[in-house]
């Protein structure tokens, strides 16, 4: 027998994790771009996971990291306009699976953050 959690197969994972009261939500995301002063991490192709615990969310994001000097644009970038906002509600309609409605209504709800916005449009379809 194995020791330690290497032994365990994927369901006695997550029901262990459950028991802990840890909650996994993979959440479909297409890039990750993370903004600092230093320059953009850019993450494409990511898995992202979001856990759950003790009230707290983190994410873990795997992938392909590349780094953007400061000022250098990524390429989508969102300026706020027309075309990013339809682009948004295109993804997250995409992601969580609903209608255009729901989807900029958990936009809005979400303050235009992508990816409180397709949780609730997922819980909301």
């Amino acid at each position: 027998m194995l020791g330690g959690l290497g032994g365990m197969n994927p369901g006695q994972m997550k029901k262990l994790m459950q028991q802990m009261g840890i909650k996994n939500t993979e959440v479909k995301a297409t890039r990750v771009v993370i903004e600092s002063e230093d320059g953009n991490l850019v993450v494409e192709n990511p898995q992202v996971t979001m856990i759950e615990m003790g009230g707290q969310k983190s994410l873990q994001v795997i992938g392909e990291i590349q780094q953007q000097a400061p000022g250098e644009s990524s390429s989508t970038g969102n300026s706020g306009s027309k075309t990013a906002e339809k682009s948004d509600v295109e993804i997250v309609m995409e992601k969580a699976g609903c209608s255009k409605e729901t989807a900029e209504k958990a936009l809005k709800e979400a303050n235009g953050d992508m990816v409180d916005a397709i949780m609730i449009a997922e819980n909301n379809k």
